[in-house]
This record gives C-alpha cells, structure tokens and sequence, in this order.
C-alpha cells in the first residue's frame, strides 16, 4: 500500500524539522527567511499544511539540500504499509 498523503506532509515536516534544528535555526528565523510566519512553519513541521513546491525549493537552498532529501524514510514507509 502506498504511502498516505498526511503520511507523506508528516515525513516532509519532521524532515524539515530535522534541517532547521541541526542548523540550530529557530522557525521564526526560518520563517523570516522565506516570509511566511512561524506559525506557518510549526504547520509544516508538524504536518498539518502541506509545503508548496515553491517553498520547498527555497527550504532546498536555505538547507543546501536536494529535495529528494526531504522525503528520506518514504520507502520505510511504504514497506511497513505493506506488511
């Protein structure tokens, strides 16, 4: 079975979580950065809006990531959706 689609906007936003944190960055920088509020990013970080593609390349550039690395652990999930 596939991976849900509030499965897949948790993964994005723990994995956003994951970057800001790492790079001891706060949402509210974050948010600054990218202008939207940080309310927005706790949103996005907890999977409750889904990261436009716009904002998931800006997040891409501000990290140095790929966007590719935004959905790490996808293929976990989908296995375990199988068993």
């Amino acid at each position: 079975m596939k991976p849900t689609t509030e499965e897949i906007d948790h993964l994005v936003g723990s994995r956003l979580r994951y970057l800001r944190e790492e790079r001891g960055i706060t949402q509210a920088q974050l948010a600054s950065e990218v202008g939207i509020t940080f309310q927005q990013i706790q949103k996005y970080e907890r999977g409750n809006n889904r990261i436009s593609a716009s904002k998931l390349w800006l997040f891409c550039n501000i990290f140095n990531v790929l966007p590719n690395d935004f959905f790490e652990g996808l293929d976990g999930i989908a296995r375990r959706n199988n068993a």
